[in-house]
């Protein structure tokens, strides 16, 4: 029997645990997961079932969610967040991945938080929650990918200003997210020899130098040295031809060059089944695309279609990983997936 999925609460006091109650309507039958938080936080009318092991969660599910209780302190303010729930978020988020990297759960799947609050509430010192993952998995870089069905994207920056791209984006970073994007697709995708189209920073990638230089200083050179070892690799591309349906039939994944040159395009394809994933964690973590929605928290109107992707996903890289440590050389990959 497959082990569990650990599924994180996220912030109580946003959409967190509504849509897992419907995750759980949806996929009862098919996937077996477990969530860690406090079921006060939980719909009143959800059925649910306590467990104190993960090896629980698989019997528990026809019956209700099956759920490892945190007892967390302060009331539920539901839209609007309480720092005194901090501690337990950032609890939540500890024992999945402890959970997970001893065996005991195959994933870890988690929920939107909000960072202001657990700043606020327990002297949270991380960006964000892929930075928090990598710190308990003892990685300095990873990656994040938006996925679906249509489009996997990468972002070789993230959150920084437009302006500050060109001088984050050096040869050595493009290289590392280049290598941890093809592992990744290789380990967890079961993609054997993955096929990556790269975007230009400029328009036009540069037009030969005529509008920015760093495509053919920073980003071929790089392309030219991975394509020599052996990669599969296209670009750097003009980014405006690279997301219609035949560009994207060429490839398993685009590198972009920064947030919005990604972002744009899976959520104008597939918005709502886009799903964050992590690449170059020693364990499998996704999440759904979205934030806390705070506005609508407690509506009722929540949809969880992302959650539920998110978890089938964790679910697949899971198999796929199982697969690739049991039929290939342990020097197939390092101890980062490279």
């Amino acid at each position: 029997m497959k082990k569990p999925i650990a599924l994180t609460c996220g912030e109580p006091a946003g959409i967190g645990a509504e849509i897992t109650a419907k995750a759980w309507q949806a996929l009862r039958d098919q996937i077996s997961f477990f969530w860690i938080g406090d079921p006060a936080h939980l719909p009143a009318d959800l059925p649910k079932v306590l467990i104190d092991q993960p090896d629980q969660a698989a019997a528990a599910m026809a019956s209700g969610l099956p759920v490892l209780a945190q007892v967390f302190e302060g009331a539920l303010t539901v839209g609007h967040a309480n720092p005194d729930h901090a501690k337990g978020v950032i609890a939540s988020i500890s024992t999945a991945v402890a959970l997970t990297q001893s065996g005991k759960a195959r994933a870890v799947c988690t929920n939107p938080i909000h960072k202001k609050a657990l700043k606020q509430g327990a002297g949270f010192a991380y960006p964000g929650h892929t930075e928090f993952l990598a710190h308990l998995g003892g990685v300095d870089r990873v990656v994040m990918m938006l996925a679906s069905d249509q489009l996997r994207v990468v972002p070789a920056t993230i959150h920084l200003p437009l302006a500050d791209v060109p001088t984050a984006l050096t040869a050595s970073l493009l290289r590392e997210v280049i290598r941890i994007t093809h592992a990744g697709l290789r380990r967890d995708f079961g993609i054997t020899s993955p096929r990556l189209a790269v975007a230009g920073l400029n328009p036009h990638a540069g037009e030969g130098g005529t509008m920015g230089t760093e495509d053919d200083e920073i980003i071929a050179p790089v392309l030219a040295q991975l394509v020599a070892e052996g990669m599969t690799i296209k670009g750097p591309l003009p980014a405006d031809t690279m997301f219609h349906a035949r560009a994207r039939a060429t490839y398993d994944a685009a590198i972009c060059m920064y947030h919005d040159q990604a972002l744009i395009p899976i959520k104008t394809l597939d918005f709502d089944r886009g799903v964050n994933v992590t690449l170059g964690l020693p364990f499998i973590r996704t999440s759904p695309d979205h934030g806390t929605a705070f506005d609508i928290a407690g509506q009722g109107v929540a949809n969880a279609t992302s959650l539920i992707e998110a978890l089938k996903l964790a679910s697949t890289m899971a198999d796929a990983r199982v697969f690739n440590a049991r039929f290939f050389d342990a020097r197939f990959f390092d101890a980062r997936g490279l």
